[in-house]
């Protein structure tokens, strides 16, 4: 029997699908999902909602999905967040120790933390999360943790990602009349990256790239850190619309044969192939090669690739990554495509799938790379729950050692002498035996 109360949703609204997950940790390191569905998405494009009425139906649609098949009825649930009005940025600021010891504490990275927040007031943005990358301390740089060092000057590097406020109050909009809370919002690649990267990875320095319908998002991370995020207004559904309006077929048509034929490399010997497409009623067939298709989709794939190289030399990096390149998404599914990515990065690339922390019935369903966001979701909700626990320990052990201190100091000023007069009779006596010896 499922008991509700550890049950944790999460909910991927992306540009071609909507994806409700919901599951529990059973062990430090494995969360069993216990319900999960899927439905075609309306009135989303690139992350932004297009027709809320649209996307309120499909929400539902997939909770009701969810409900029926899986008796899950969820009413609170954590949201990814993408498209082009989400922006990563790196920014710096800064606090004086003013303690007396000048010793740094938890509570003066809280601080830092806080400015920091306060300090991004651009106008129609709004802070969706805030990543310490590192510290300086007097002017000496690179520190990872500063506590328990000595300082008069604190600064800390951030990478701060915001969106427009109208884009996300529109998402939150939708969430809501599907009659649903959100508990928070995150970003989709950083999402994915929990699903499918290893810590390793994360350590040695790697490109995550979320190759989406709409977007191909980018996340690179080096000592486990957030270096630089971006966001890349082209995914799979442009390769279709390529297909479409090349060769003037329907983009139900593009689809089915981007995917049952389609290659990211366009070679010489496909020139033989020939492919028709079923017409419009009352016009002639439509007939190409095999070869036009997927160089129609090669071009629009590398122009996505160099898209990403820019930004990865933008982020800082500008050798070779040692965690190389780890691609994920519906977009990454494409054929040939590691090899058309490590040959333009010349880095190692593999195509990644949401399966190493996942069990119970829907783990295969979702072992593909189109669910990572939704796995990822889960993934932090899940440790945003745990931090939200330790926190909340953290002061409840804070209060009660203040309440055993005040006690005790309660305790030492009502501490009377034992003998109050002889002690105030003993102070005259003293003085009056001075005051003789002194007109002797």
């Amino acid at each position: 029997m499922i008991n509700n109360s550890e049950i944790i949703g999460a909910i991927d609204i992306g540009t071609t699908k909507i994806a409700a997950i919901a599951g529990r940790k059973i062990f430090s390191d494995k969360i069993e999902v216990v319900a999960f569905a899927t439905t075609p998405s309306k009135g989303i494009k690139r992350g932004a909602v297009l027709n809320i009425d649209d996307t309120v139906s499909s929400i539902k649609k997939v909770l009701n999905i969810i409900k029926e098949e899986c008796g899950i009825e969820l009413s609170e649930v954590y949201v990814g967040i993408a498209g082009q009005h989400v922006i990563g940025t790196k920014n710096r600021c800064s606090i004086v120790i003013d303690t007396p010891d000048k010793v740094i504490k938890s509570e003066h990275l809280t601080m830092l933390y806080n400015k920091m927040k306060n300090q991004i007031t651009d106008p129609g943005e709004e802070v969706l999360e805030i990543i310490p990358q590192s510290y300086i301390v007097d002017k000496t740089t690179g520190i990872e943790n500063p506590i328990g060092m000595t300082a008069n000057l604190l600064e800390g590097n951030f990478h701060v990602i915001s969106g427009k406020m109208s884009m996300v109050n529109n998402i939150k909009k939708c969430v809501s009349l599907a009659d649903l809370k959100i508990k928070a919002l995150f970003l989709e690649p950083l999402a994915s990256a929990e699903a499918v990267l290893t810590p390793q990875e994360k350590e040695s320095g790697v490109a995550l790239i979320d190759i989406g319908g709409g977007t191909s998002d980018l996340a690179i991370f080096k000592n486990e850190k957030v270096l630089h995020t971006a966001v890349i207004p082209i995914g799979g559904n442009t390769v279709t619309m390529d297909i479409k309006n090349r060769f003037g077929i329907l983009e139900k048509q593009a689809e089915e044969l981007k995917i049952k034929h389609g290659y990211a490399l366009a070679e010489k010997h496909q020139e033989d192939v020939k492919i028709s497409v079923e017409p419009l009623k009352g016009r002639e067939p439509v007939e190409f090669s095999l070869y036009e298709l997927n160089e129609t989709i090669q071009a629009r794939m590398e122009e996505i690739i160099h898209a990403i190289m820019f930004q990865i030399e933008t982020g800082g990096i500008r050798e070779k990554l040692p965690g190389g390149i780890v691609m994920t998404g519906g977009g990454s599914l494409l054929k040939n495509l590691k090899q058309l990515t490590k040959y333009i990065s010349a880095n190692d690339v593999r195509i990644a799938l949401p399966t190493d922390y996942i069990s119970g019935q829907y783990s295969e369903i979702i072992n593909q790379p189109q669910y990572s966001t939704a796995v990822g979701l889960l993934i932090k909700g899940i440790q945003f729950e745990d931090a939200k626990d330790v926190e909340e320990k953290s002061v409840i052990e804070n209060l009660n050692t203040k309440e055993e201190r005040i006690e005790e100091e309660d305790k030492t000023k009502n501490k009377a002498p034992k003998n109050p007069d002889d002690s105030f009779l003993n102070k005259l006596k003293t003085r009056m035996t001075k005051l003789f010896d002194d007109e002797e």
